[in-house]
């Protein structure tokens, strides 16, 4: 019979990993919890257009990387490629566009048809922050703040780099596209096939091409400062300027670009090379136009993701669960005796593992293999006698200890 295999591209949490997950996740709430980003969940599965309109139709996300499917109704539903679009309609059909500032904390898995590589996942997980109703620099400096935060908490803020840019006003952004345009059609025999394809309908998005030939004409393209606004001059210079305020380094990184229309104003990437190559580990930016693309009011917002994958491998080692106690019954009455024990003793605040089946020599076998600090030995004979006994694992000791008395004793030899 064959081997049952995970989907490639799928990866199993076991114990460890997945307590290296949850340590990312906790922290990034924690964290965000006291910038007032309250924690949302929304379905992992949307209408295929939530993404369509959001992501971008040319963007690799929606032409090869995303799950789609038709469902038993004949809707076309997609599962979500990452989470800011979900927020967002989320906002919308739950009429909270009426009640702003929007602040949001969400977590979970993602789902993207790529070729699977280190951190790199087609099921995958992240968490993000999303800052909706503000319009003013402060709200872009909260945002990068929040993330800078969080990744001191997990160790890694001396390990990565802020990269920031501005994408301007829409008047910015307008002159921008259309001296990009005139440049790049001068060079239209020189361009990639995928670039080709964006020089019409999405220009920005050739300064972000992996094409080594598109980078060479990236090189002598024209810089967006040359096109920007006094109005987003001045919104750029009160971000840097909060950022400076609040102790955060960055790099201005002109080629930081976001192609869609809704993006606007400033750009960040949190940037590290402890994975072996240039790595983003938390990216975001400013949407003003993205609400009213999904069919909202015009609503300004900011916002950030990070990989939680990229994150775990690169996060200091959570602290490990504190050792169990392992309670050894032995005999039927002794079994019958252990499960109002073992409930008062995990009831007390004490991690407890009960051995099932086997003689004396393998339950306390398994009691080493779980790494147990103490055992609790539960027989005919101390039933009898109302005792059990205590046995310190790593001394080698033994005592008896009064049935009634051994929650307390039990609390005190952990916490000593």
């Amino acid at each position: 019979m064959e081997k049952v295999q995970p989907v490639r591209g799928t990866h199993d949490l076991l114990p460890d990993e997945a307590r290296r997950h949850r340590h990312v996740a906790e922290t990034a709430r924690l964290i965000a919890g006291r910038y007032g980003f309250d924690g949302v969940a929304t379905p992992i599965f949307e209408f295929v257009d939530v993404f369509a309109r959001t992501v971008g139709e040319t963007s690799d996300i929606v032409s090869k990387e995303m799950y789609v499917f038709t469902d038993r109704g004949g809707e076309t539903l997609a599962l979500r490629p990452e989470g800011t679009a979900g927020v967002v309609r989320a906002l919308i059909s739950n009429g909270l566009t009426q009640s702003l500032p929007f602040k949001a904390f969400y977590y979970g898995p993602m789902f993207r048809y790529e070729r699977p590589q280190k951190g790199r996942l087609r099921q995958f997980h992240q968490i993000g922050v999303e800052l909706i109703g503000p319009a003013t620099p402060l709200a872009d400096v909260e945002v990068i703040t929040a993330g800078a935060d969080i990744l001191e908490a997990l160790g890694l803020l001396d390990r990565v780099l802020l990269h920031l840019n501005t994408l301007g006003d829409a008047e910015s952004r307008t002159a921008y596209r259309a001296a990009l345009v005139e440049y790049f059609t001068a060079h239209k025999d020189k361009l990639s096939e995928d670039s080709l394809a964006r020089l019409d309908k999405n220009p920005l998005r050739i300064l972000d091409s992996k094409d080594e030939g598109d980078k060479a004409l990236v090189a002598g393209a024209p810089l967006f400062g040359q096109y920007l606004t006094q109005a987003a001059q001045d919104f750029f210079g009160a971000v840097t300027e909060g950022l400076t305020a609040a102790g955060i380094a960055y790099k201005h990184d002109p080629l930081l670009v976001r192609g869609l229309d809704y993006y606007c104003h400033t750009a960040f990437e949190f940037v590290t090379t402890d994975l072996g190559a240039q790595g983003t580990v938390l990216a975001g930016g400013r949407y003003d136009g993205l609400v009213e693309q999904m069919g909202g009011p015009s609503t300004p917002g900011v916002g950030w993701a990070a990989g939680v994958e990229r994150l775990a491998m690169l996060a200091n080692d959570p602290a490990a669960a504190a050792r169990p106690i392992a309670l050894v019954p032995m005999g039927e009455a002794a079994e019958k005796a252990a499960v109002p024990l073992a409930r008062a003793l995990r009831r007390a605040g004490l991690s407890l593992d009960v051995g099932f089946s086997g003689n004396m020599k393998k339950r306390l076998a398994r009691a080493n293999k779980i790494n147990a600090q103490f055992a609790i030995i539960l027989g005919e004979d101390e039933l009898t006698a109302g005792q059990a006994q205590w046995r310190d694992l790593d001394a080698g000791t033994q005592v008896a200890v009064a049935l009634d008395a051994l929650v307390g004793h039990a609390r005190a030899a952990v916490s000593a």
